[in-house]
């Protein structure tokens, strides 16, 4: 149980794919120009990365080795355009706000990054786990992080004006694309701070610890994960 517990866990603070991993840097800047598109994305993005994590569970020993990830992207952009069609009908207001992002999802590295790394080497249940867990951190790092460029940047909270001073001096630069990158930069920062650097300390940054490390292609990537596998 205590397992279980710890693969749902581990991507919200320990292993959060935006704040820790620094996965999907581009629709975490690009949509968190307010709390609800911050959040619309991120509850898109885990429900196709539950999904997918589901489907390529079951199909692990399916699918060829040769082409496991041509067929992931099938998958994944299945459900995106699934997540696509029901925002598009019954939310036509953040579909619209979000537009090309959506799509995008297919080939966000945090979803086929968890397809390649933990969903085609564990079971259906830990991998519905990891989805969530994962989906959990991305969605809660997107949605503080619009929540912060809102209130600045527009004065609002999920579109209501806070207080008059706030709405009438806003400080514009924020909800634009520097601020994006202000804010991120200062969340990371905090992270770093408050767990006194473990959070970052304990990740490796060479080819070995990065989560696209199996798929990679360049001569350095393959390298040393081809020494990794002579050593063990």
């Amino acid at each position: 149980m205590g397992n279980k517990l710890g693969i749902l866990t581990k991507g919200i603070i320990k292993e959060n794919p935006v704040l820790i991993l620094l996965l999907g840097t581009c629709p975490t800047l690009a949509t968190t120009s307010s709390a609800i598109n911050g959040l619309g994305m991120g509850v898109s993005a885990t429900a196709v990365l539950i999904c997918s994590n589901i489907v390529i569970s079951l199909l692990r020993n399916i699918i060829p080795d040769k082409v496991r990830i041509p067929c992931y992207i099938v998958v994944i952009a299945g459900f995106v355009t699934v997540v696509q069609f029901i925002l598009q009908a019954y939310v036509p207001s953040l579909y619209e706000s979000l537009g090309l992002f959506i799509p995008l999802i297919v080939v966000n590295c945090i979803i086929l990054g968890r397809a390649e790394m933990f969903a085609s080497k564990n079971s259906v249940f830990d991998s519905a786990l990891d989805g969530m867990g994962m989906g959990i951190g991305f969605t809660l790092a997107l949605g503080v992080m619009g929540l912060i460029r809102e209130i600045i940047g527009a004065g609002t909270f999920f579109g209501l004006p806070i207080c008059d001073f706030l709405t009438e001096n806003p400080c514009m630069i924020i909800a634009l694309a520097p601020g994006g990158f202000f804010v991120y930069a200062c969340m990371i920062a905090a992270i770093n701070y408050f767990t006194n650097g473990k959070a970052i300390k304990k990740k490796e940054f060479g080819c070995a610890g990065c989560a696209m490390a199996a798929i990679c292609q360049q001569e350095k990537c393959v390298k040393e994960l081809d020494g990794e596998g002579a050593n063990a």
